[in-house]
């Protein structure tokens, strides 16, 4: 097992810059991006809010000089890079990456180590033609993101003394091959068994329906495109990169990604998730009509990525959020010190 780095709080914020400076210089390097500012706030009725899985509550709040029209609070900004994009002009080929920091209240579990209320990541946008709509292209991509990866953890075990241990290429497995290899465990448990023997995986078609009628984890259905045919029948122009965590020992997260919806794929979405009244927003015309273009983007936990690298045990080790009694408790038995 690899264990913890023993670093003071002024060594983990040190860290953190190191990591947050140079991961993103190589991912806009590995994905021809440039990066932007961002909100951190969207109107109510705009669409531009990521919905998640439809059912967590944005944080809501009305602008006295607005005439007290209602903004959230942002949860990501899946839609509004792809409104960015359009606004920029941005050419085929190239995109952008913004920090992104929201707040997401109806996070249910905070004992896990790993979640917070408070997100932080790199989300990136980039344009794409129609034809590279395709699963070879996806995979190219997620290779290129994973390998800015490695180069930031090779930074960070020169700076602090340390053996690498992301292994050299990342593996592809649709989650409908993973119901089929472990039909009587859980996505999670799943997961927890691939990343375990693999180290590095992206699993592909988040979102769409499994051979057995479930789906593998929840994605709205006006960005990623979970229901695009690729090969052998399945579905799926999406997925999540995951690697191995040695401290905790399981499965862990580190970025949401995928070819965004067209057109097309967008109403079939809809559709099936009995949300057509969305068509109505403005974002969602301007998809319809072609103004927004083709893409693939993602967004990258910072935080995550920090935590993995500088080998902690607690999210809050290198971010600043809040946390249950219990959780401030146990930590601070564990000898852990949150931020």
């Amino acid at each position: 097992m690899t264990q913890e780095m023993i670093q003071n709080v002024f060594e983990t914020e040190r860290g953190i810059a190191l990591i947050k400076s140079d991961f993103q210089k190589n991912l806009a390097d590995a994905l021809n991006l440039a990066r932007v500012s961002a909100p951190l706030f969207v109107a109510s009725d705009s669409g531009i809010q990521d919905n998640l899985n439809g059912v967590e509550r944005p944080v809501a709040f009305p602008i006295k000089c607005m005439g007290d029209k209602n903004y959230e609070i942002v949860q990501s900004l899946a839609k509004w890079k792809r409104f960015a994009l359009a606004k920029y002009k941005i050419p085929t080929g190239e995109g952008i990456y913004t920090d992104m920091n929201a707040l997401r209240p109806d996070e249910e579990d905070l004992s896990t180590g790993i979640h917070s209320v408070y997100v932080d990541q790199w989300d990136w946008e980039k344009v794409i033609t129609p034809e590279e709509r395709n699963i070879s292209f996806l995979k190219d991509t997620v290779t290129r993101i994973y390998s800015a990866m490695r180069k930031t953890e090779q930074t960070v075990c020169e700076e602090f003394g340390c053996e690498p241990f992301l292994p050299e290429n990342i593996e592809f497995i649709h989650t409908e091959d993973l119901q089929q290899m472990y039909p009587n465990k859980s996505p999670r448990e799943r997961e927890n068994l691939v990343c375990e023997e693999k180290k590095a995986v992206f699993f592909i078609g988040i979102g769409g329906t499994l051979p057995d009628g479930t789906i593998h984890d929840g994605r709205a259905p006006d960005y990623d495109d979970w229901t695009t045919p690729t090969v052998s029948g399945k579905k799926g122009l999406n997925g999540d990169i995951f690697v191995w965590n040695p401290v905790l020992q399981r499965g862990y997260e580190l970025s949401s990604m995928g070819i965004r919806v067209d057109r097309d794929t967008m109403i079939r979405q809809l559709e099936i998730r009995g949300c057509t009244e969305r068509l109505e927003y403005p974002w969602h015309k301007l998809l319809v009509d072609g103004t927004l273009p083709q893409s693939v983007g993602g967004g990258i936990g910072q935080s995550r990525l920090c935590m993995l690298l500088l080998r902690k045990r607690h999210i809050g080790q290198v971010q600043v959020s809040v946390w249950p009694d219990d959780v401030l408790k146990e930590c601070e038995d564990q000898g852990i010190t949150l931020l």
